[in-house]
């Protein structure tokens, strides 16, 4: 029998078996794939989804005066905070590690621990144009800022309970055209007028609170 020479059978077995990719190329590979899996997902049900689901029953963050529509105020906001560092009542506050990728770092406000002043700050220094410049002293605000709308639970309302209260009435910035008094006070709301400021929810005595400040689920 013929004998190969030495070193033959190890250089032909090397030239039969397919090369092994390098770990840097296999590194390289996966993270493409990986990119184009995570941009795959965002664009499926990533921002549109959220969208989708924050805005179904006015579930949606209550954003300050001045948002643009809730994709396009995501989008934009560049999360420089500069409109909680305006805020001349401290009351807004970021989406957290808590909420929805998508959201994170925008503001918005919890109108029960404390409402929106309407003084303006925020939009006036917002640098992305997520927050449109509002005139606080423009003379019709409930066509210019639509944070939301009051909804009222006359079930739990002190004043349609038989006890006369009227803080909410006295605390609305928009005076009667947004939430008038009826008789013993009972608050009557007009939507049209609400800006969504949460100054009624906040002042109302009752826990929990019978008004309440909806996001008008705008897409």
């Amino acid at each position: 029998m013929s004998k190969r020479a030495p070193g033959l059978e190890a250089d032909v077995a090397h030239a039969t078996s397919p090369p092994k990719p390098r770990r840097r190329e296999f590194l390289k590979s996966a993270a493409v794939i990986g990119s184009l899996a995570l941009f795959a997902r965002v664009r499926v049900g990533g921002l549109e989804g959220y969208v989708e689901a924050a805005t179904q029953n006015g579930n949606a963050y209550i954003r300050p005066p001045g948002a643009v529509d809730e994709e396009e105020f995501v989008r934009r906001c560049i999360r420089c905070h500069k409109c909680g560092e305006n805020c001349t009542n401290s009351c807004i506050r970021f989406v957290g590690a808590e909420g929805p990728a998508e959201a994170r770092g925008t503001p918005y406000i919890v109108p029960r621990e404390k409402a929106c002043v309407l003084c303006m700050k925020c939009n006036n220094n917002c640098p992305s144009g997520a927050l449109q410049f509002v005139d606080a002293d423009h003379p019709a605000l409930w066509e210019v800022v639509h944070m939301g709308t009051a909804e009222l639970d006359k079930n739990i309302c002190n004043s349609y309970q038989g006890y006369i209260c009227g803080v909410c009435i006295r605390a609305c910035p928009i005076g009667d055209l947004a939430l008038s008094a009826d008789l013993w006070e009972k608050p009557l709301l007009n939507p049209d007028y609400c800006v969504g400021c949460g100054l009624c929810e906040q002042s109302c005595f009752h826990m929990p609170q019978a008004l309440r400040i909806r996001n008008r689920g705008r897409a």
